[in-house]
């Protein structure tokens, strides 16, 4: 008996008559690339691999982040920009814990290491002592000789910057590769590098509102806890309020902070505020309570107002300690009997009518500020970066230096359009994540839109440029698609949802959809790839005017931007 012979590979093509059919074709150049993205797809989401990139990557991008912050932190040996008003401040409230009026020549002086041009004149200023006190810090510490010190707090600031925006990115993103991608634009981009390495006050504002923000999304994973505990309660009206929410206490905190450092600040207090009423008020009304907007505002409202507002109103006004004691306007009930406060209000102490008093002319200054100036920018303006601030230049024998607060036009750009996308997205799905990015962006623009005559610099956008660089990163996710998931472990509710009420495809019809899926997370993540070389390339183009490097004047004026700038 004669066994069938095994096919050999030259039968597979020969067809029923005996014709040769035409081979196979050969795997296509962009299945060999899913091929091998779907392969280290599934090595990176091993459990080791993860385990070491969920330390790696961070610790990598803050590394990053520290060398562009801190290398040559002394250069220029100069008061930068409005140094000459912040450094001098700091210095002042560590001498006198108040801000002093200076003499003549008193940045030459304070520049030389000689601080002697400082009296104990009271100094009218417009911003909180917050920021300046933390300024300070390393000046009372080593002195004031050289600049180094009097940057080092805003470069710890900003290498903190970078750590929250991925912290905050890993939590909305649920992955260490968006949040990589958000914190290494935050590490490289040219706004807050020069932000870092100059000791103004918005690059500490922005930490303190970055923080608290984060205070807040921790708060709202105990949401379906409190809305258990609420349902419990149900014998009540309205429902009860919970008390016990010690992240909003922390966020009322470094809120406060940010008040304490800029008035600015006090928009995101607002607006947060707002954000954490409308999500009780969903909780609720998802856990089927009958009246959950009225019940959140009589019952849970106020009791959230205590718990955030209280904590950032003590830190505010404790952040004056050092002006009751002889800074400018602290005298004010004191000496003027006609501006104190009588009936009901007569019980507050003098001091703190002070207080108010001076808050109520720096009110004035603020909202009536309208002069010139050579780099001011309407907001409108910031979408298109038409007036970037100039901090700094000098022509040297080398050439000329500048430094310019322009942000990575790659990152910035592309976060612009990313905030479009989120926006028509959260129209069509109400996505609580690309609302809650919004409304960072909103809080730190939209005010400055309200006064288009007030004198207003493109470098206040600082303080929302880790809202934007997040917006990139998600919304990058929302394209390219969620990665492959194994075990019930990593699907979501709504998923799961879905899957009980759509009975499961056919497995071959599930097999393309998932090759589809795998291709279009390879083709993603491959325009991700070109994306961050790009940035990479325009960081290191523009470097010489964040830094302040001298290059020939027509290697200066290819940096410029827009290129009719300055």
């Amino acid at each position: 008996m004669t066994l069938p012979r095994a096919a050999e590979p030259d039968d597979a093509v020969v067809g029923a008559g005996g014709d040769r059919l035409p081979e196979a074709p050969s795997p296509s150049r962009l299945e060999r690339a899913t091929a091998a993205y779907g392969r280290l797809e599934a090595r990176v989401r091993e459990p080791r691999i993860r385990r070491r990139l969920e330390i790696a990557a961070p610790v990598a991008i803050l590394a990053l982040a520290a060398v562009a912050r801190l290398t040559a932190l002394g250069h220029p040996h100069l008061l930068v920009f409005d140094e000459t008003y912040y450094v001098k401040e700091a210095w002042s409230v560590w001498q006198l814990g108040y801000e002093g009026e200076w003499g003549e020549g008193a940045d030459e002086r304070f520049e030389a290491g000689d601080p002697g041009a400082l009296t104990a004149e009271p100094d009218y200023v417009v911003h909180p002592p917050l920021g300046k006190w933390i300024i300070g810090m390393a000046m009372a510490v080593f002195g004031m000789a050289d600049p180094s010190w009097w940057r080092l707090p805003s470069a710890l600031a900003g290498i903190a910057l970078v750590g929250l925006t991925y912290a905050i990115a890993r939590g909305l993103t649920r992955s260490v590769a968006f949040a990589s991608l958000a914190g290494l634009w935050m590490a490289i981009d040219g706004l807050a590098i020069v932000m870092s390495r100059t000791a103004l006050l918005d690059g500490i504002l922005a930490v303190f509102v970055l923080a608290g923000a984060g205070a807040l999304l921790l708060d709202r994973r105990g949401s379906p806890a409190r809305t258990v505990r609420a349902l419990a309660a149900r014998t009540r009206r309205f429902g009860a309020a919970m008390w016990s929410r010690p992240w909003i206490v922390i966020a009322g905190v470094l809120l406060g902070a940010a008040c304490a450092t800029k008035w600015s600040g006090a928009v995101f207090l607002a607006v947060f505020g707002l954000w954490i009423v409308a999500s009780d008020a969903l909780d609720r009304r998802r856990a089927g309570f009958r009246h959950p907007w009225i019940g959140t505002l009589l019952t849970q409202a106020p009791t959230s107002f205590v718990l955030l507002v209280g904590p950032a109103l003590v830190v505010y006004v404790a952040s004056y300690v050092g002006w009751f004691d002889g800074g400018w306007g602290s005298q004010l009930a004191l000496e003027r009997a006609d501006l104190r406060w009588g009936g009901l209000l007569a019980w507050v102490p003098l001091g703190l009518q002070s207080l108010w008093m001076y808050h109520a002319q720096q009110l004035g200054f603020h909202v009536g500020l309208t002069k010139d100036h050579a780099y001011q920018s309407p907001a409108i303006e910031w979408l298109w970066l038409g007036r970037p601030t100039g901090f700094e230049m000098a022509t040297t024998e080398a050439g000329v230096w500048w430094i310019t607060a322009v942000p990575n036009l790659l990152v910035w750009y592309a976060g612009v359009l990313a905030l479009a996308f989120l926006l028509f997205h959260f129209g069509r799905t109400l996505d609580p994540v690309a609302g809650f990015l919004l409304l960072g962006v909103a809080a730190g623009w939209v005010p400055w839109l309200l006064f288009p005559d007030r004198t207003i610099f493109f470098f206040y956008a600082i303080v929302m440029l880790p809202f934007v660089v997040i917006a990139l990163a998600y919304a990058l996710r929302q394209l390219v698609g969620p990665p492959g998931r194994r075990g019930a472990d990593a699907v979501g509710p709504l998923e799961t949802d879905v899957a009980a009420a759509v009975p499961s495809p056919p497995a071959a019809a599930a097999a393309a959809t998932a090759h589809d899926a795998l291709e279009r997370r390879a083709a993603g993540w491959a325009a991700i790839a070109v994306i961050v070389v790009v940035s990479i390339a325009v960081s290191l183009w523009f470097l010489p005017v964040w830094y302040g490097i001298a290059l020939p004047e027509p290697q200066i004026r290819l940096r410029y931007w827009p290129p009719s700038w300055p």
